[in-house]
């Protein structure tokens, strides 16, 4: 006979409440009102105990189990899966209450801190992945989703994909760039300007892993009239979101004491790039101008606000040169920058106002600096 104390409705709603109807188990967060297989919607959930209700079960305390049978903080919604291996006897010393209480509680706080956010925090997730080399790009909503928060929340459940996958060109090919770009430029007419205007939300969270000349012009595309926030990908700690950083990065901007020549802007914020490079695909005589940072490193962008620096300097620099050199010559942009600079280096572009730019990147295996793509400014 089943003398076990039945849980009353009003605990089991506060809990599907406060797990927002999805397994506590810590990296599952499976859906407990629908099979995600067949669509279904029904009822999956198990309403597992932390501390056993009965003597031998695991985790069981002789004097908090009969106290806590039917307590809410006692309670955890799990799935069929991650309720078996918790109660299983191979796992007994594994799964302890400790653990499960650490479990409960991060998935809780998670739960209202996003459900917490305002509808104003919306934000379209835009993700822009192409080949790198050889290398495809893998992109990740749930990935991004989870690096804007707490800030901002997706508008959507999925993400608006700009990046072609599985191109057959090459980046050190002609075609490679034409057809990105044509690519980028119909994908982002049709999933995103349509958006401009028209949508109750008007944010956009980009994240974007692909050749350096496809991000700049990405971001030209945004440019400042689209309300958004451009990520970076951090190598250290592996993640999408913003770190809180005070170590300041004074990025410098150098002029030529020649400049006579055709203008040309080396960007040296990830690597070192040596005037030399330069010459070798300009010929002698160009007038190169210089942003960077004291020691160029590819992990040095860690924050919001070395973001902001960058594109106050590069404001600054394109201000400058084309009043040297004049608004209808083409200025030369040697970058190795990291992928949220690159996108902002597009964005801070002005059509109208700014020079031409004549992207160029860097290709190991033609072991050289290579033209790809001609930004052209609108009359």
């Amino acid at each position: 006979m089943n003398t076990r104390e039945k849980i009353p409705e009003s605990v089991k709603f506060r809990l599907w409440g406060k797990a927002a109807g999805r397994c506590q188990f810590t990296g599952c967060n499976e859906p407990m009102y629908y099979d995600r297989l067949t669509k279904a919607e029904f009822n999956t959930a198990y309403l597992a105990h932390i501390y056993a209700v009965s003597p031998g079960g695991n985790r069981y305390d002789p004097e908090l189990s009969p106290k806590l049978v039917k307590d809410i903080s006692n309670l955890m919604l799990m799935c069929d899966k991650h309720h078996r291996d918790i109660d299983d006897k191979a796992n007994e010393g594994y799964y302890t209450a400790p653990f499960l209480l650490q479990m409960k509680a991060a998935h809780e706080q998670r739960i209202e801190l996003i459900t917490e956010i305002g509808s104003e925090h919306q934000s379209h997730v835009l993700l822009f992945g192409a080949k790198i080399g050889t290398h495809e790009v893998p992109l990740s909503y749930r990935v991004a989703a989870e690096a804007m928060l707490p800030h901002k929340y997706p508008a959507g459940t999925s993400a608006i994909e700009l990046g072609l996958k599985n191109a057959v060109f090459e980046d050190h090919t002609s075609e490679y760039w034409t057809f990105q770009e044509k690519q980028l430029v119909e994908m982002f007419n049709r999933h995103v300007l349509p958006l401009k205007g028209s949508h109750d939300v008007q944010h956009f969270s980009i994240f974007a892993l692909a050749p350096i000349p496809l991000l700049i012009r990405l971001g030209t595309l945004l440019s400042d009239i689209y309300s958004a926030d451009v990520y970076q990908k951090h190598r250290e700690p592996n993640t999408w979101k913003w770190q809180t950083i005070t170590t300041d990065h004074p990025i410098n901007f150098s002029k030529p004491s020649d400049t006579s020549g055709v203008p040309a802007l080396k960007i040296s914020l990830s690597g070192t790039i040596t005037d030399d490079r330069i010459a070798k695909v300009m010929g002698g005589g160009a007038s190169i101008y210089h942003i960077t940072i004291p020691v160029p490193d590819n992990d040095f962008l860690k924050s919001k606000a070395h973001l902001a620096n960058f594109r106050t300097t590069l404001r600054h620099a394109l201000d400058h040169i084309k009043s040297i050199h004049g608004h209808d010559q083409v200025l030369h942009v040697f970058p190795a920058v990291p992928v949220s600079a690159a996108v902002e280096l597009g964005r801070v572009w002005m059509p109208k106002a700014d020079m031409a730019m004549c992207i160029y990147d860097q290709n190991n295996k033609l072991n050289n600096f290579i033209p790809t793509l001609t930004i052209k400014h609108h009359d």
